[in-house]
């Protein structure tokens, strides 16, 4: 446990505060209700006897709904195979290891890289211009992990924390002293993991992170994906030409290309 304060309570408010001058509470409330039903499909689609028998067509929907894979679906269930994802959630969701180091596992497996994801590099045979993303895999593994087991396992994609550059929500709302490094990508995870607990809790208590759908483990989704909304506007707002700008999604858009649920295939 960390000592001191974890969150900074009051950038957490400011950033939700300048989210709602963009985008209605309710709205917000919409899109945890549309997390929820993407989390109901995940855990019908990998509960522990479905996962064994998923076929092309469901593995396809789920890399869809998640942001990092949506457009490298087919690509990679031809790299990795049927049976190959097939065995590697089963692995990342049910194996009595511990959690780290299945998180650690998945990665490594898929990657054919022992090591940390985020230093490898991957050509997909066939297709050398689509290579496989840094932490492309880490997303992947999150995904799984917190929308089919939503209470226990929590989200980590590259919006949230990128280690390679130190950007993301999540370092936007926790102190500085708190430290999001990990040795591997499980380790990063798993502190990931604690950071997300702390601001999860404190949103509750200060309802910064409350949309409509109560106790919902995805309305800590929602307001992390507000946040980097906010940061990516600023940001552009500053460097890019206002044309440029004008094509960018509106935030409620955004927020649901961030998590998956930009025009759902239900």
């Amino acid at each position: 446990m960390p000592d001191g304060q974890v969150v900074d309570t009051e950038t957490a408010q400011e950033f939700m505060s300048q989210a709602l001058e963009k985008v209605g509470r309710a709205e917000l409330g919409d899109i945890t209700s549309e997390l929820e039903k993407k989390s109901a499909r995940f855990r019908e689609l990998l509960a522990p006897e479905a996962v064994k028998t998923l076929e092309r067509k469901q593995l396809r929907w789920l890399l869809r709904s998640i942001f990092a894979t949506r457009r490298k679906a087919d690509a990679l269930i031809d790299v990795m195979g049927v049976e190959g994802l097939r065995n590697s959630f089963e692995y990342l969701l049910y194996h009595p290891a511990e959690p780290q180091e299945r998180f650690q596992g998945f990665v490594d497996c898929l990657s054919g890289y022992w090591g940390d994801v985020r230093l490898a590099h991957k050509q997909l045979p066939g297709k050398e211009d689509e290579n496989l993303p840094e932490n492309m895999l880490c997303d992947l593994a999150s995904e799984v992990l917190h929308f089919t087991l939503p209470e226990d396992r929590w989200l980590w994609t590259r919006w949230m924390w990128d280690p390679r550059v130190g950007t993301g929500a999540l370092p936007l709302v926790v102190e500085n002293a708190y430290d999001l490094h990990g040795k591997n990508a499980g380790e990063t995870y798993m502190k990931v993991g604690m950071a997300i607990a702390f601001v999860r809790a404190t949103g509750e208590a200060a309802g910064f992170s409350n949309f409509g759908v109560k106790n919902s483990p995805f309305g800590i989704d929602v307001f992390l994906s507000c946040v980097y909304a906010v940061y990516m506007y600023t940001t552009l707002r500053i460097r890019m030409t206002q044309e440029f700008n004008k094509v960018v999604p509106q935030l409620p858009e955004l927020s649901r290309r961030l998590l998956g649920v930009w025009k759902m295939e239900l």
